[in-house]
């Protein structure tokens, strides 16, 4: 007890609590202006995320003569989904979600996301209402004008790699050259673990400087949840969010089909089971919502932790918590 008498304080200061008390208010302001419905989804859920790179915590519920593994969602998307094939129209959702193995400068296990949806918004319709928020949340903070940037073209800038064509000759000589001795033997041949080592090491740290940098058209390798693009396969609509070089948000034109957003989900727990990652119960409920029709729709989820991070001038995630991991 005695070392716990000094570790109940806050991880954050006051300040920095009324700060993301007024970030919530200008975001719900935003949406009610644009009369976007606020929803909750379950954090619980009976089913989970597919994503190779993600691990998830897992609970056991209790309910006799049953139990029954629930898993604490990685993001609300599903869910949300599901509401957007029920006819809700357009929505948004402020949440926590939960990331386990998750810790460090930019990462809590648990952290607060913002998710929206908005219903005959194509991706670049979505970009400019996120280049609104944004403009909205750094009001005073005098960010440059938002550059909007392809990926392919943004990756041979820094590199003078072509990321639509996998070479490991050449995507294996460039990590050589650069110093990235161990980069063959993480990344294999696999294109897509590939382009996110030498993108984060060689580009993301670079991008956005004092402003809002949005890097759209993700090679055709990395879909997650978008649509191929319909004028080019070689690309998804699909569009990342960076300011100095941190990463605040993932967007999708969203992927309505629904038999192939099963095949995606049954090559990623392939993936996962080869790599002896946990086991995964793909979201048939999801499958389903898609069947009966998800209205053209894009949506994107931005860490709201990291935004505070960037108002603040934070250099520690843990600074713009009232409680972090570790005083949880």
């Amino acid at each position: 007890m005695s070392g716990l008498k000094a570790d109940w304080q806050p991880t954050c200061s006051l300040d920095l609590l009324r700060l993301r008390a007024q970030t919530l208010q200008k975001i719900r302001q935003f949406f009610a202006d644009r009369a976007v419905l606020e929803v909750e989804t379950p954090l619980l859920g009976s089913a989970i995320g597919t994503d190779p790179q993600l691990d998830f915590f897992t609970t056991a519920y209790h309910w006799s003569p049953r139990q029954q593994t629930l898993f604490l969602q990685t993001s609300p998307e599903f869910a949300m989904k599901r509401l957007l094939a029920a006819g809700s129209g357009s929505i948004y959702q402020v949440c926590k979600a939960f990331r386990n193995g998750e810790s460090g400068r930019f990462h809590n296990p648990e952290f607060t996301l913002l998710e929206w949806y908005r219903v005959g918004y194509n991706l670049s319709q979505l970009m400019g209402e996120v280049d609104e928020l944004i403009a909205l949340l750094f009001e005073g903070n005098v960010l440059q004008a938002t550059q909007r940037v392809s990926y392919q073209s943004l990756f041979q800038q820094y590199t003078s790699l072509n990321p639509l064509v996998f070479s490991y000759q050449e995507y294996s000589a460039y990590a050589q050259g650069i110093g990235l001795v161990d980069a063959a033997s993480i990344c294999g041949q696999d294109h897509t673990m590939w382009l996110d080592f030498i993108f984060s090491h060689q580009i993301q740290p670079y991008i956005g400087n004092n402003k809002l940098c949005m890097v759209y058209g993700y090679p055709a390798c990395m879909p997650s949840l978008a649509r191929i693009n319909e004028n080019n396969a070689a690309i998804t609509d699909r569009v990342e969010l960076f300011i100095n070089g941190v990463e605040l948000g993932n967007g999708y034109f969203e992927l309505s089909d629904a038999k192939e957003q099963e095949q995606r989900f049954d090559s990623e727990i392939a993936v996962r089971e080869s790599t002896k990652r946990p086991a995964v119960i793909k979201d048939e409920r999801l499958l389903a919502a898609l069947g009966v029709g998800l209205p053209d729709c894009s949506g994107i989820a931005i860490g709201l932790d990291r935004i505070l991070m960037l108002l603040s001038n934070s250099p520690v995630i843990d600074d713009v918590l009232a409680f972090s991991i570790s005083k949880a």
